[in-house]
């Protein structure tokens, strides 16, 4: 969080240079964290990231979830 309150300061500063540090920080923060860069785990299930819950085995469950039927 201190690397993103960098960030809101440099803009609010102006400062490109300080900005350009800030959100390379934010970068390694999140690469460290394991937010981004290789994926670090493999189970072998298929990834349903960036897709509709209705057009994934979740549907069900999801809907049971919202109180709605299937």
């Amino acid at each position: 969080m201190a690397a993103r309150r960098e960030v809101k300061a440099a803009m609010a500063a102006d400062d490109a240079e300080r900005l350009a540090t800030a959100r390379s920080s934010v970068n390694e923060a999140k690469v460290a964290l394991g937010e981004r860069g290789p994926v670090w785990w493999n189970d072998g299930a298929q990834d349903f990231n960036r897709h509709l819950v209705k057009n994934t085995p979740y549907r069900e469950w999801y809907e049971q979830l919202m109180g709605r039927q299937a």
